[in-house]
């Protein structure tokens, strides 16, 4: 018994020691930490209740009930709002019809919850007054994250998996590994909700993670975690350094940045292939545009081609080569 609760207070403090040595939260912060019930969030909540007389930190917390699995959705909102009362912290939950969401918006059910868990969050920094929003993501979600970004056809600098913070939102249990978790819940006597969906392999995030990861692990024990975290550091460093590069570039050349939903032929031709794809993978992401390997190839070959040529990035978007620009616009606009 005693072992466990030092190991217990071994993580604590190896918890704590990392949000403040990485500067994810700061005293006075408003935190509202995201819990879905399950032990990977519970386990967060609970770090962070211990956290508190360090940092000093008020916390909140916030649950999506994506209505996906009727009544055991149901149970995991009461099951946290009755932790939350227990633990004296504020708890705010919203529904949301996700069928019904991914069918007028044409995405996958995957794609539309994190959409909509986002804007919630947003809803709430806003109206609440939070500072950040924390998610439970740790190493093995990150292994998760690149492989599948890989799978994608993502370009290199995407590879970077989950950052640790990204705007407002901070991710603390990133460098914690699954093992870790599910022993502290053990030794904690922290009670969690299994969402039975996670065991779906229709989900592509669950055939990697339930089928693909441990394959991998089998053949190359204690390589593939490693391997891919060192992978991702790298191209987070990669990104900001384009990132940086791209601005510069921008600034020398205006017509390499999208406007009016426009980019500059004879601008994008004087540059290289690695070039053009990162200034279209932007200008994707400028007009809310999926952006896959195919797409930045297709945008590349255009290039090479002629005035007049129109070829589709997605299937929302349609890109038009008229007159001396590259023009990017949705079918409906039409074709001025």
């Amino acid at each position: 018994m005693q072992k466990n609760r030092e190991r217990v207070n071994t993580l604590e403090k190896k918890f704590t020691e990392q949000l403040r040595t990485r500067r994810l939260v700061r005293e006075g912060d408003r935190v509202l930490v995201a819990v879905s019930g399950g032990p990977d969030s519970m386990a967060m909540l609970s770090l962070f209740c211990a956290s508190r007389p360090v940092l000093h930190a008020d916390l909140g917390v916030a649950h999506c009930n994506f209505q996906l699995r009727n009544s055991e959705s149901d149970a995991e909102e009461e099951f946290v709002r009755i932790h939350c009362n227990a633990l004296g912290l504020r708890c705010f939950v919203e529904r949301f019809d996700t069928l019904q969401c991914a069918r007028e918006w044409k995405k996958s059910v995957e794609e539309t919850a994190r959409i909509l868990r986002y804007r919630f969050f947003d809803r709430l920094l806003q109206e609440e007054g939070f500072t950040t929003v924390a998610t439970g993501h740790h190493v093995g979600d990150n292994a998760e994250t690149m492989l599948f970004n890989l799978f994608r056809g993502v370009s290199l600098s995407g590879l970077k998996g989950i950052r640790a913070r990204h705007g407002k939102i901070i991710r603390p249990m990133l460098l914690l590994h699954k093992a870790e978790i599910t022993a502290y819940i053990k030794e904690s006597g922290i009670a969690s909700r299994t969402d039975s969906s996670n065991m779906l392999e229709e989900y592509d995030r669950n055939f990697i993670r339930n089928r693909v990861i441990p394959v991998i692990e089998e053949r190359f024990q204690h390589k593939l975690m490693p391997s891919l975290q060192r992978l991702s550091e790298q191209a987070g460093e990669l990104e900001e350094f384009l990132e940086l590069y791209f601005e510069n570039l921008a600034e020398r050349e205006p017509g390499l940045s999208l406007c009016e939903g426009k980019l500059d032929v004879a601008a994008l031709q004087r540059l290289t292939p690695f070039e053009q794809k990162e200034i279209f993978k932007r200008a994707l992401r400028d007009m809310d545009a999926p952006v896959d390997a195919q797409a930045l190839q297709k945008l590349v070959d255009l290039l090479s081609t002629q005035p007049g040529r129109v070829v589709m990035a997605g299937r929302q978007l349609q890109v038009v080569w008229k007159g001396g620009s590259l023009s990017f616009q949705r079918p409906s606009e039409g074709q001025d």
